[in-house]
């Protein structure tokens, strides 16, 4: 039998596994207990089809407490707002390029990032269709848990067991040094932030006519995939907001003289 002791639990209250639009209330409730099983606890649902219910608590079999205090939201941005990673799994690939992980190695960033005191999420998305391309671009990356191409249909609680079991393991074994340690390096900005920042960035493109005719959304998803690669800290993306914001007074400005 495993050591039912939370792992490095200073790192795994920052660990939230969020399930997106899940179909089936019983695999909310098996998704509970392999959580915490695995010493971790943070369940967020958003936009669950059907409400918890009878089976969910049922099969949640001991996990009443991760279940019962799983925060309902409406959005995936709105519950990875405040995280400076956020890992998405999808059992294929998609239009969307994201760098791809396997578990161990997406584990290792989770237990990285939890360890500096960052909020993390490891989302989940339906049963049949999984994440939308949309839902897609609010991650830093991908997660692929490489099953038998022949039967690769996981369901959604063992999908959730195998990412949970590989970032126990990794908090388990991780001897670097975790929170408490301020100074070290500046705070990540947050995923809000950073939707912010793409929001602006984005107007700014438009205001300078950037793109010249041609559609910005190929131009947009490698300028993502830039900053998100490059982790800005929160005053890094302040500096560049308000590089942004002089960028857009300067175009007003050559607008209003040319008029």
């Amino acid at each position: 039998m495993s050591d039912p002791s939370p792992a490095s639990p200073a790192a795994a209250r920052h660990i939230c596994f969020v399930l997106v639009g899940t179909q089936h209330p019983g695999n909310m409730g098996a998704a509970a207990r392999a959580l915490k099983t695995m010493g971790l606890a943070r369940l967020v649902l958003v936009a669950p089809e059907r409400p918890l219910d009878e089976e969910a608590f049922r099969r949640s079999a001991g996990a009443e407490d991760v279940l019962g205090d799983a925060p309902v939201v409406a959005t995936l941005a709105e519950a990875v707002a405040d995280c400076r990673l956020v890992l998405g799994c999808t059992a294929r690939a998609r239009r969307v390029q994201l760098e791809e992980l396997l578990p161990v190695d997406a584990a290792a960033r989770v237990a990285g990032k939890a360890g500096e005191g960052a909020e993390v999420a490891v989302v989940f998305g339906r049963e049949r269709t999984g994440l939308t391309n949309e839902e897609l671009q609010l991650c830093h990356a991908a997660v692929h848990i490489p099953s038998d191409p022949a039967f690769s249909s996981l369901n959604l609680a063992a999908a959730v067991q195998v990412l949970a079991y590989e970032v126990r393991m990794r908090l388990l074994g991780d001897a670097a040094p975790t929170a408490g340690e301020p100074g070290l390096r500046e705070q990540p900005a947050s995923h809000e932030q950073m939707e912010s920042f793409f929001a602006q960035l984005g107007q700014t493109l438009d205001e300078i006519d950037f793109h010249k005719g041609r559609a910005p959304e190929s131009a947009m998803r490698k300028l993502r995939r830039l900053f998100l690669r490059a982790e800005p800290s929160e005053q890094e993306v302040r500096l560049l907001r308000g590089i942004l914001a002089d960028t857009q007074r300067m175009a007003r400005l050559a607008g209003d003289r040319a008029k």
